[in-house]
């Protein structure tokens, strides 16, 4: 079952697409905000992962998980936030 290509649903197509769709047409100060905030959060999981040592396993895990279900899931649950989060404040 693909949540993510609902007919009924606000997003229809794929979480990424919309988001780029959404992303060109938004206030790119509010997109940009929204994006520095995303990679934030990354760059503070790294450094998580650097100070636990799993640094390594880390690099591993995202070569060996190209292809994942769940993944791809959380990826595009990540844009769906973005597109939520960009939509609410340009409203």
């Amino acid at each position: 079952m693909n949540i993510f290509d609902d007919e009924d649903d606000f997003l229809v197509g794929h979480p990424r697409d919309k988001y780029y769709e959404v992303a060109k047409t938004a206030n790119v100060n509010i997109v940009e905000m929204e994006l520095d905030k995303m990679l934030r959060r990354l760059a503070v999981a790294e450094k998580m992962l650097e100070e636990r040592g799993l640094d390594q396993e880390y690099e591993m895990l995202i070569k060996a998980s190209v292809i994942d279900t769940d993944i791809d899931n959380r990826t595009n649950s990540i844009y769906i936030e973005l597109v939520g989060n960009i939509v609410t404040q340009c409203e």
